[in-house]
């Protein structure tokens, strides 16, 4: 009731019921006696009460504002009456071994199969339920071959990661025995620690062997090792890529001389070249008693003022303890959010960040409008330019004249879109390019006003790289441009869609916003699997900006199973040591030279051997 609009009925109404009561409105609301706390939430004959309050505004929630306001107060909780099951009562009394089928379906892949394999029936149920019982084994079986173990079998599709969703559709592939078929997958090895790709390559090459042919986009050194015929494309991204560098076999390609791919396999470039761990400032963003999920009451302790690495096999805990637990907990203290927090007792060091930004892989925009110049806001000082040109003030046109999401300069037809939807009965819409301006975007008249040659709509059309050139001596834009190239974004047009960028560069895109902030020191940034996508060299661009932006005061906390990234990192925190109800500890941290020495760390094991490869003779390295 800080508002205004109910400050000064219901605030004065509960300090009345303080003073009638004898309620101490100083004492925390946790410590009052329970009949002042059924009065506060339920009410009086004089006083609306809490609850009550709130029932009356449901009625209201056809009122946008209304529904923001209620948001801010309310969260997700199980059903009472059927405790999350989704079930009637009547469904659960029905049991199998003394399970109902919300107990079974709360089990892991690896409970559930150990349960199915180990079920004896009576002779005429096992009769009934033989093939039944076959098709269940089969599945969890194969579930577990892909190694997802860990995995509930009532677990939201929604929650899960791209590479787990990946590997349960293989899973489904295998079930289906199918030959002659071809298999495309994007980045299978998303989510998966280094010690389980032998097990993904052993479905892929099943896969093959069965007579399919799989085709897969990959940037994993093991992957790429283990394919019959290899495909590089380059030699560098956007308008200088598109070309087919080389095909042919794993052999071939490291005796090629121009393959940048070819050059990270032969060790003669490095991610990340070795470098010292800074040392913390001082200070340690603590989470004590961690119990979300798998997690087995875990303190975690941050330095701060270092990059930090979560390590750990596939369902070891990282997300469920890093996004669920900490960052949502931070997110309530610093942004006031009502996201459900994970289970923990209590958290201390936050005093010492300003900030909480979660830098994830999603869309920066789900509408074709948003672009990577308005989203640095770089298309501000752009606009103000064309503006400023002698055409522009002779005609009276201002900055907003040069906005396709503003009436004036843009094209009405097509509201600034530059294409047109026509609806479609029975089928899907289509999209045609506006026949006014012909998907410029903009009025004709407005396009004859141009800068050193160029059109606003010419200006969007040219990449970041083309961009910087010819706004090279307008600070505002040109800070902004440089950095999305030293993200790696340099091969982006202006104006391309929102829509049309992948995960990565949507993640590389906020990296770039949050590095342009003018003083952009004290916070924590967290990032999930940032490498995902990312060729070797992309990987080195990304960690020269994280490293940035440690070395500007904050702390860069990534959960990820890239070791290039891993041996790059000043601390790693590793969780398991397996996935599921084994996992759920922290099995090691420190700096990268004490991780390769945990003996309980497979993380410290897989980083060991490959820092044994790179120191090795760049030719035997390949092997």
């Amino acid at each position: 009731w800080t508002l205004p609009r109910y400050r000064r009925r219901y605030t004065e109404e509960l300090q009345k019921l303080a003073r009638e009561e004898g309620i101490d409105l100083h004492t925390p609301f946790k410590d009052l006696p329970e009949d002042a706390v059924q009065k506060v939430l339920y009410g009086t004959k004089r006083f609306i009460g809490v609850i009550p309050f709130f029932e009356r505004l449901q009625e209201k929630k056809y009122k946008l504002y209304i529904r923001v306001f209620l948001s801010k107060y309310m969260s997700t909780v199980d059903c009472r009456l059927c405790q999350g099951t989704r079930l009637r009562p009547e469904a659960l009394y029905v049991k199998i071994e003394g399970h109902s089928i919300a107990d079974i379906s709360r089990m892991t892949v690896a409970q559930a199969k150990a349960f199915f394999e180990q079920l004896t029936l009576p002779p005429f149920a096992q009769a009934v339920a033989q093939d039944i019982l076959k098709q269940i084994r089969s599945r969890l079986y194969f579930l577990h071959y892909v190694g997802l173990d860990y995995l509930t079998l009532d677990r939201l599709t929604r929650t899960l990661s791209g590479g787990e969703a990946q590997r349960i559709n293989l899973a489904n592939q295998l079930g289906a025995q199918l030959t002659d078929t071809l298999y495309i997958l994007d980045e299978p090895t998303v989510g998966l620690h280094p010690r389980d790709n032998h097990r993904l390559l052993h479905i892929l090459k099943e896969l093959s062997n069965r007579g399919n042919t799989v085709l897969v986009v990959e940037h994993d050194r093991d992957v790429i090792a283990a394919a019959d015929h290899i495909v590089d494309l380059g030699p560098e991204a956007g308008e200088k890529g598109g070309e087919v560098v080389f095909q042919g076999k794993l052999e071939e390609l490291l005796e090629h001389p121009t393959s940048l791919t070819a050059q990270y396999l032969r060790g003669e470039k490095q991610v990340a070249p070795p470098r010292k761990p800074r040392l913390p400032n001082g200070h340690m963003l603590c989470l004590y008693g961690a119990t979300e999920n798998n997690l087995k009451g875990i303190d975690l302790r941050i330095p701060l003022g270092t990059l930090t690495c979560i390590t750990g096999v596939s369902g070891s805990g990282k997300s469920t303890l890093i996004h669920d637990t900490l960052y949502n907990a931070l997110d309530r203290i610093f942004h006031g959010s009502t996201s459900r927090m994970g289970k923990f007792q209590k958290i201390s060091g936050f005093e010492h960040i300003r900030d909480v930004v979660l830098l994830d892989q999603k869309p920066i925009g789900k509408s074709p409008r948003s672009n990577p110049v308005t989203y640095i806001k770089a298309f501000d000082p752009i606009r103000q330019l064309f503006a400023r040109t002698a055409k522009a003030r002779v005609r009276g046109y201002t900055p907003s004249h040069f906005s396709f999401n503003v009436p004036g300069g843009r094209c009405e037809h097509c509201k600034g879109d530059g294409y047109l939807k026509i609806e479609m009965h029975f089928m899907a819409d289509i999209y045609v390019r506006c026949d006014q301006c012909n998907g410029t975007r903009y009025k004709r008249e407005l396009l004859e006003v141009t800068y050193r040659g160029f059109n606003i709509h010419q200006v969007l059309q040219m990449t970041v790289a083309e961009a910087a050139t010819l706004f090279s001596h307008l600070p505002q834009a040109a800070q902004k441009l440089a950095l999305l190239q030293e993200v790696g974004l340099g091969y982006l047009r202006l104006g391309q869609p929102a829509t049309t960028l992948s995960g990565g560069e949507a993640q590389r895109l906020k990296i770039a916003a949050e590095l342009s902030k003018k003083n952009p020191q004290g916070s924590l940034y967290i990032l999930d699997e940032p490498t995902t996508g990312l060729h070797f060299d992309d990987v080195n661009k990304l960690l020269l900006v994280l490293h940035r932006l440690v070395d500007q005061g904050n702390t860069v906390v990534v959960i990820e199973h890239n070791l290039d990234l891993i041996r790059a990192a000043d601390y790693i925190i590793d969780l398991g040591p397996e996935g599921g109800e084994k996992g759920g500890y922290i099995v090691a941290e420190g700096p990268p030279q004490e991780i390769i020495h945990a003996p309980k760390s497979y993380t410290g094991q897989f980083l060991r051997r490959y820092l044994a490869t790179l120191d090795a003779e760049p030719r035997t390295r390949t092997a």
